[in-house]
């Protein structure tokens, strides 16, 4: 793309090339540092609740429907689904990775594919409910956008329709399988 890019403004524009390429730099560098301010405000926020114990008590809170969604009974692999859930109901995809993967480790039997659980959890960072979508919010103020958190109500909807529906196509097609196993 960025090839084609070049090739048609070379094209319409020869003088420019240099002039827009610099500028598209400029913008994209800016763009990285004020997201990573967001990133860091929300990591130290992450970062404070685990050293309170407050991802204990998340943990706890969410054990019930992490149990029957996931069906874990290994109360690392809860914690670390809680975390991962949690930071991506606050917008903050890129936290959640590292906790996503530290529960997928925890939940890996060895075995080659993958479990429902662990379907699961890809399932739900992929549709994940936001009730803050604070890298979209930051990304809009950082666009110059008048109001940026006008997203956050259809954001919620749309992600708490899509995280339902997924969950109910997750556990459909694990009794499929379940009964294509049986026969």
């Amino acid at each position: 793309m960025m090839i084609a890019s070049i090739c048609f403004l070379l094209w319409s524009d020869p003088g420019s090339v240099l002039s827009q390429m610099l500028d598209a730099s400029a913008q994209s560098l800016q763009l990285a540092i004020q997201l990573c301010a967001v990133y860091a405000v929300w990591l130290g926020i992450l970062e404070l609740v685990e050293a309170s114990g407050l991802s204990e008590k998340l943990a706890r809170l969410l054990r019930p429907f992490i149990k029957k969604v996931f069906a874990v009974k290994d109360p690392v692999t809860e914690k670390l689904i809680a975390m991962n859930i949690s930071a991506n109901m606050l917008g903050l995809g890129n936290a959640s990775t590292p906790l996503a993967i530290k529960a997928m480790k925890q939940m890996d039997t060895g075995s080659p594919v993958a479990s429902t659980p662990m379907i699961m959890l890809i399932v739900i960072n992929a549709t994940s409910i936001q009730l803050l979508p604070s890298t979209v919010i930051g990304l809009r103020q950082t666009a110059g956008s008048t109001s940026p958190a006008d997203i956050i109500l259809p954001t919620l909807l749309t992600t708490i329709c899509t995280t339902i529906l997924a969950i109910m196509l997750v556990k459909l097609c694990a009794k499929i399988f379940e009964r294509r196993k049986k026969n």
